[in-house]
């Protein structure tokens, strides 16, 4: 069955950086966009990014634009997340997310599957 698994997550500083893993198994990776959404205690899930199959277009959330970084390999069926400047306010539980559909990839309602989430706090 397909597996999403999340990884990297973690208790940091205000001002350092993460970066979360999401590997993948049980699909095509190569043919799904994926996606990383957070979800603090709360509140709504939120949308963070989107990667294309090549990897080639990538989309972010305005309120994350220029610190995050979403990359992939699909070599490794795995996507990333680069994080830095992390603020108090990102700690969340963090979740990759894979989708084929055609757009709409800012809605949690468009993807297809997600992992399990990994936690990050980050202390003032």
């Amino acid at each position: 069955q397909v597996q999403l698994v999340e990884s990297g997550g973690g208790l940091v500083q205000a001002g350092d950086s993460l970066k979360l893993s999401c590997a993948a198994s049980g699909l095509t990776f190569s043919t799904y966009r994926m996606g990383w959404f957070r979800q603090a205690p709360g509140k709504e899930r939120e949308f963070l990014a989107v990667i294309s199959y090549s990897g080639v277009s990538k989309m972010y959330a305005d309120s994350v634009k220029g610190r995050l970084t979403i990359s992939r390999d699909n070599a490794k069926n795995t996507a990333y997340l680069q994080m830095n400047s992390l603020k108090p306010e990102d700690t969340a539980v963090y979740y990759c997310a894979a989708t084929l559909a055609l757009n709409n990839w800012s809605r949690g309602s468009s993807y297809n599957y997600w992992g399990q989430g990994t936690q990050v706090t980050v202390s003032s």
